[in-house]
C-alpha cells in the first residue's frame, strides 16, 4: 500500500513552471529516488510535499490523508521530514544544539543520546560548532536532526552531493540502516549508481514532467536512464 501518492503535480514560480503533471508514489518501507539534471523539478517536488512551497495543481497523500498545501509544521508532525539539499546546519550552534532543533516535536534529551550513540563521529564532536565540520559530518547531522523527528518517511535532496565517494557510501549506509528499520525513504539525486544498487524504483524527470518510471532491477544497465535522462531517443547514437 502507498505511504505516499503525488498526483498530477504542477509546480510555478512566477510564470515559470518547474513541475508539470508529475506522478509518484512511495510504498510503506521502500527506497524510491527521483534522478534528473539541474532544473528538472526534482527539489520542487519534495518542497511541495514537505508543505515548503504551495502547489498551482495536483494532490499529495500520505498515510491516506490529503496533505495538498499543508503547514511545513503539520506535515513534519504527520511523519515526514526533509533533509534539504546543501546541508542546511546552524553553523554557530553546535552539533548537540543542532540536533536539539530536531526534538521540539518530541521533546527530550533521550532522543539526542541514542542518536549521538548512532553517530559516534558527532558524538566525539558534539560540543564543535556545526559549521566546523566537514562536508560529511554536516550530512550525518541534518539526516540525524530529521531522524529526531521520528519519520516514516524521509525526504533526501542531494545526500551525496559534493562529498567524497568514500563520505558517500557512509551516508547511504546510514540512509539503508534507517530503510531496514522500517523507515521509507524518498531520495532526490542526480548521479545514478548508488541509486541503481539501493533503490527499489526509480522515477527520472526533465523538464518538470516525468520521463521514466520502473524498477531499479530493470533499469539496471543505465541505458534507459540516459535516454530519459538526457532525451536521447530511441534510435539515437
Amino acid at each position: 500500500m502507498a505511504l505516499l501518492t503525488v498526483e498530477n503535480l504542477h509546480v510555478s514560480y512566477g510564470g515559470v513552471t518547474a513541475v508539470r503533471g508529475l506522478s509518484l508514489s512511495v510504498n510503506e518501507g521502500e527506497v524510491v529516488s527521483i534522478l534528473g539534471p539541474n532544473g528538472a523539478g526534482k527539489s520542487s517536488t519534495l518542497a511541495v510535499i514537505a508543505g515548503g512551497v504551495a502547489p498551482r495543481a495536483g494532490r499529495v497523500t500520505y498515510a491516506g490523508q490529503d496533505i495538498t498545501g499543508g503547514r511545513a509544521e503539520e506535515i513534519a508532525r504527520s511523519g515526514i521530514s526533509l533533509v534539504p539539499e546543501g546541508r542546511h546546519v546552524f553553523a554557530t550552534l553546535t552539533v548537540e544544539e543542532n540536533l536539539a532543533v530536531g526534538t521540539y516535536m518530541h521533546k527530550g534529551k533521550a532522543d539526542i543520546a541514542g542518536v549521538l550513540e548512532r553517530f559516534p563521529r558527532l558524538k566525539e564532536r558534539r560540543d564543535f560548532p556545526a559549521g566546523r565540520l566537514s562536508g560529511g559530518e554536516q550530512q550525518m547531522l541534518v539526516i540525524a536532526r530529521a531522524m529526531l523527528a521520528k519519520p516514516k518517511l524521509m525526504l533526501v535532496d542531494e545526500p551525496s552531493l559534493g562529498l567524497a565517494p568514500l563520505i558517500i557510501d557512509q551516508v547511504y549506509d546510514i540512509l539503508l540502516d534507517l530503510r531496514r528499520q522500517g523507515m521509507s525513504l524518498l531520495i532526490v539525486e542526480q548521479s545514478t549508481s548508488r541509486i541503481l544498487k539501493h533503490a527499489d524504483r526509480i522515477y527520472v524527470l526533465r523538464g518538470g514532467a516525468v520521463q521514466l518510471e520502473d524498477t531499479a532491477a530493470n533499469l539496471r544497465d543505465g541505458e534507459a536512464i540516459k535516454r530519459a535522462y538526457f532525451g536521447f531517443d530511441e534510435g539515437a547514437a
